[in-house]
């Protein structure tokens, strides 16, 4: 079972990524904040991460920089969720290092074949 890494500080958006996750069969391990997703996205390598943008301490922008600025670099696919949909975020989301993003409200139905799409598995 493959592990992703979900950096997500609202627990209905978690609890909806998580079971849509689940249901694909991956093992979910969560965090809430920015701090604490880099610290875990380095110790535990995951096949993919979903990130929220908006999170306490580090946001979500810097804490992908991070990641890519370390030994992981660009090997893990990093997936944005959001709910800013302002002019310029997308650019600045892609910029930092994420290979995609989604405005919330998310779509548990649809989610993970979207994040598929994103990053090239047929599942």
């Amino acid at each position: 079972m493959k592990k992703v890494l979900v950096i997500e500080d609202n627990r209905d958006n978690l609890l909806l990524i998580t079971l849509a996750l689940k249901q694909h069969g991956y093992e979910v391990i969560s965090v809430q904040s920015g701090e604490e997703g880099v610290e875990t996205a380095l110790k535990e390598r995951p096949f993919f991460i979903i990130m929220d943008i908006n999170l306490p301490g580090i946001d979500g922008i810097e804490a992908t920089k991070k990641i890519r600025n370390s030994e992981i670099g660009n090997t893990i696919p990093v997936i944005a969720i959001t709910s800013y949909a302002m002019l310029g975020d997308r650019e600045k989301i892609i910029e930092a290092g994420c290979n995609g993003y989604f405005e919330k409200p998310i779509d548990p139905l649809t989610i993970v074949d979207k994040v598929h799409k994103i990053i090239g598995v047929n599942q």
